[in-house]
């Protein structure tokens, strides 16, 4: 959601620059707008979003505080007051009533973090000009033209944020705004100002636009959405380490299989969770500056002597960016796709855990902690809902949805370029939202859990016909006729017990000790490797030692 709509802002007088953008007089400026406390901009570059949006509805109301309606006899639901964005009246969840689950990519998947990249690469390239020999009408820039310049950048803030907006208002061009910003910006700095016409030199529009995309996905993926992987794939971790030796019946297909342990069920998503965090990791984040349509036209011709292919390269890795050297007017996005493909088979796998924890509960495997005030049903009060599970598995649907479309459609653009990527690339921020609620709700819900340890016991005390999966092979081995065909006639549809169990282990011709082996055996110690494989899980996935930067 752009900033003009988060932040309404009264009407003011406008005059024009000679770069058609709007000033302000000294008592009209963004800064000095009088809004409420709770309404102020911030003026930081951290971004530090706490305070700054809160929950907050208005409405036309008449003097009893009720909200009049416009005829007599007119329904509620017929009513459309003028309504101010907040938790009440966003459109989307993840801006009202999730916020505070999400607002950590705020900073940099919302419209204050484009235009703010957009800023970054602009006075990055103007600073790269004034470092070539052959672009002799930017000379090297003074250390306070420098900082100057760099300070645009640390200091941004979404009041400069408000000024690109209102400029885009005239423009109707986002990326010229950012331009036309900077030149206003920069007029009062007497060396900069000479050299204005080199902000946007030889660049197309996506030029910018695709390092700022890029610079986008870093930071949010390296900052926010792998952090929060890593906390999911480490609660998980922690409960296969802890739960490592207690027994519990496997499911195959819905019915009693062989034992398990539940600490090694979990060590299987933590496994699977973190190799595909480690796909993730290996995705090189691509950027071009190739110019209009990718050959260096412009630049050839404005100045012939310079190798522009190894200079965009050098450019593009200096912001911390792989280089795409062969690229229409777009970078074509096929690194996002792999992005994205890699994080919804991420999310793929924690809805299985949240579909298996969700059964673990309904069978009693796992109690709940209840939390005091909390109501699981309006007419059930003793009902205490896998909600978190829940919505953790809703979230990633949506997510999935969104992350698809973006890597489907992204690297399909029309012979050099269409528009259509520009609309799309606006909903990043939504897939990897839902993504991030969707881990939040998953720890949320894991924090919860409370092993049932004596239900476990007795589900696997109900069913000694799991066994018969060891004495038929151990009957295999030793030359027993029919082995499996045995088992099968005292087991299959048929109620067993520890006691005609036994009797049918007694009745074996096989070495004593063999025998003995089987007659000790129960469903509670028939787990194999299981608890050796669990203990040893966060070993085994390295957690610490398997990162690496984007």
């Amino acid at each position: 959601m752009e900033l003009e709509a988060c932040f309404r802002m009264p009407s003011i007088h406008r005059q024009t620059t000679p770069y058609n953008t709007p000033i302000y007089s000294k008592h009209q400026t963004l800064n000095h707008l009088r809004l409420p406390n709770h309404r102020r901009l911030l003026s930081n570059a951290s971004f530090n979003t706490r305070g700054y949006y809160y929950c907050k509805a208005t409405a036309k109301e008449n003097s009893s505080g009720r909200i009049e309606a416009a005829e007599k006899g007119k329904k509620m639901s017929d009513y459309s007051p003028d309504f101010e964005l907040s938790c009440l009246t966003a459109l989307c969840p993840l801006d009202g009533r999730y916020w505070a689950k999400v607002k950590e990519l705020a900073p940099f998947m919302g419209e204050y973090g484009l235009i703010r990249f957009r800023v970054l690469v602009e006075i990055k390239w103007l600073l790269k000009l004034s470092q070539i020999p052959e672009v002799r009408e930017v000379p090297i820039f003074s250390k306070d033209a420098e900082t100057f310049l760099l300070g645009l950048i640390d200091g941004f803030s979404l009041n400069d944020a408000m000024e690109v907006k209102k400029i885009e208002r005239v423009t109707n061009h986002d990326v010229k705004a950012v331009e036309y910003f900077l030149k206003q910006r920069c007029q009062s700095h007497p060396e900069i100002a000479k050299v204005l016409e080199f902000f946007h030199f030889a660049c197309t529009s996506e030029d910018i636009n695709n390092l700022a995309h890029a610079l986008m996905l870093k930071e949010s993926v390296m900052k926010v959405i792998l952090p929060a992987m890593d906390e999911v794939i480490s609660a998980i971790s922690d409960m296969a380490v802890q739960n490592a030796s207690i027994p519990m019946l496997s499911r195959t297909h819905g019915q009693p299989a062989s034992p398990t342990t539940l600490g090694k069920e979990m060590a299987i998503f933590a496994y699977r969770l973190s190799g595909e965090k480690q796909d993730i990791l290996k995705v090189k984040i691509l950027g071009k500056f190739a110019g209009a349509v990718g050959n260096y036209n412009a630049h050839i011709v404005a100045y012939p002597d310079v190798n522009w292919p190894q200079l965009a390269e050098e450019f593009v890795t200096s912001l911390g960016i792989s280089f795409n050297p062969y690229v229409p007017q777009i970078e074509p996005h096929d690194y996002m796709a792999k992005l994205f493909h890699s994080i919804i088979q991420f999310n793929n796998i924690l809805v299985d855990f949240d579909r298996d924890v969700w059964g673990y509960i309904s069978l009693g495997y796992f109690k709940q902690i209840t939390k005091a005030g909390e109501i699981g049903s309006s007419t059930m009060p003793h009902k205490v809902n896998p909600i978190d599970f829940e919505n953790s598995e809703g979230n990633l649907g949506v997510a999935n949805g969104g992350l698809s479309h973006l890597s489907i459609k992204l690297p399909i653009s029309r012979w050099q370029r269409d528009l259509t990527d520009s609309t799309v690339l606006r909903n990043m921020g939504v897939g990897l939202g839902h993504s991030l609620l969707a881990y939040k709700n998953a720890l949320q819900g894991i924090a919860k859990l409370q092993v049932n340890e004596a239900f476990l016991s007795e589900d696997l005390n109900r069913t000694w016909e799991v066994l018969a999966e060891p004495i038929q092979t151990v009957m295999r081995r030793y030359g027993v006729p029919e082995p499996y065909e045995k088992l099968k006639e005292l087991t299959r549809g048929r109620g067993v017990t520890q006691d005609s169990m036994r009797e049918f282990i007694r009745s074996l011709d096989i070495p004593g000790d063999a025998k003995m082996t089987l007659l000790n055996l129960t469903p509670h110690t028939y787990v194999g490797a299981a608890a050796e494989l669990a203990k040893n899980i966060k070993t085994t996935i390295n957690l610490v030692n398997g990162a690496r930067v984007l």
